[in-house]
């Protein structure tokens, strides 16, 4: 089973202290060889994802980071990093794994940046009838493996749903999310691709209902061709 190589994190900790071009070069073959182990660590991950998912394309993203509009023009990302998209159009949800030191290490899965149709697809769904998605995100394996769903608010209600709804905590959701961290010890361990996999496995149910949801109208009509 493929791991993550120990001396990523060490790595990572000296280009989060050295983080300009020079260093980079000089230290670039270690960059190389790190980054090479760490596309094998994704390779195991879609492997294992694929014995219950169908994952359609993993990005391993570059260390390379996009300072055109950014204040911080500092040159590297100091953290590894890779998702994982579900087949389409019938799997909806996707995965990430992001690794970096000083504990800052964790996975998530969810919708981070749902399209406008989707999210009022969804919002429909949960003002119509909320019962069913409630008790998946109650489940005890859900709930051991993620906790509780996560992301950005509306301070109100959306446009066009009433403020009063007994699950505005739910209608006013603008990502659907889950993220688990890891500390440096856990991520360096040999089964860490495992680890990931068992929490990554228990996200079904919720990847179930949401693929479920945005396939079909709000009559339970089929939306692929």
């Amino acid at each position: 089973m493929k791991s993550i190589p120990q001396e990523a994190l060490p790595f990572l900790l000296q280009l989060q202290n050295n983080n300009n071009r020079d260093w980079f070069d000089e230290h670039k073959p270690k960059f190389k060889s790190i980054e090479a182990e760490m596309k094998e660590f994704y390779k195991e991950i879609e492997f294992q994802l694929n014995q219950h998912d169908q994952i359609e394309k993993t990005k391993a993203f570059r260390i390379y980071r996009d300072v055109r509009f950014s204040k911080d023009k500092t040159p590297y990302k100091t953290n590894f990093g890779a998702s994982f998209t579900r087949k389409k159009p019938e799997l909806r949800g996707g995965y990430y794994v992001h690794i970096q030191p000083d504990n800052k290490s964790f996975i998530a899965v969810g919708f981070w940046n749902p399209a406008k149709e989707d999210l009022y697809r969804i919002r429909k769904e949960v003002e119509t009838d909320a019962e069913e998605i409630k008790e998946i995100l109650q489940q005890k394996e859900l709930k051991k493996f993620w906790g509780k769903v996560e992301g950005e608010r509306l301070k109100t209600a959306p446009k066009g749903f009433d403020k009063s709804h007994p699950d505005i905590d739910l209608l006013n959701l603008k990502q659907w999310t889950f993220t688990k961290k890891f500390n440096d010890k856990e991520v360096l361990e040999p089964k860490f691709a495992s680890t990931v996999n068992d929490h990554f496995k228990a996200i079904k149910p919720f990847f179930n209902y949401m693929s479920s949801v945005l396939t079909t109208d709000l009559n339970g009509v089929s939306l692929i061709d």
